[in-house]
C-alpha cells in the first residue's frame, strides 16, 4: 500500500484497492491506511466525503524502519541471517546481485563498517 502512495504521490482507499495485485477486501485496505496513519507514515486530508492519504516518511526511511523490524522480529539482529535466507530462497539472487553485495562488502570493509 505504501508503494502504491509514494509511486502516486497521494491515493484515496479505493485507488490504492484498484492498484493492488492481490487486493484484501475494501475494509482491509482502510484498516490498514489507518494503522499506517497511527504509526506516522501516512496523513490524510479530506476530499468532500474520501479521505485521500499521502506519505509523511520518506521511503528511504520506511524501507530502514521496515529492515530493522524485519531483522528484530525475524533474524535476532543478524545481517547474516538475512543474507542466508535470501540466498536460500526460491527466487535466487542472480550473478549480477551477487557480485554487487560483494562489491558493497568490500566497500564497507573499507569504510571500517
Amino acid at each position: 500500500m505504501m508503494d502504491i502512495i509514494y509511486r502516486d504521490g497521494r491515493a484515496t482507499a479505493i485507488e490504492v484497492l484498484d492498484r493492488m495485485v492481490k487486493p484484501p477486501s475494501y475494509s482491509a485496505v482502510r484498516a490498514t491506511l489507518r494503522i499506517l496513519e497511527e504509526k506516522g507514515h501516512l496523513r490524510h486530508e479530506t476530499d468532500g466525503t474520501r479521505y485521500v492519504y499521502l506519505p509523511i516518511v520518506t521511503r528511504e526511511r520506511a524501507q530502514r524502519s521496515a529492515l530493522d523490524h524485519l531483522l528484530t522480529t525475524f533474524f535476532n539482529n543478524s545481517a547474516s541471517g538475512v543474507v542466508a535466507a535470501l540466498l536460500d530462497s526460491p527466487s535466487s539472487v542472480s550473478a549480477q546481485e551477487l557480485e554487487e553485495l560483494k562489491q558493497m562488502i568490500d566497500q564497507a570493509r573499507k569504510e571500517g563498517r
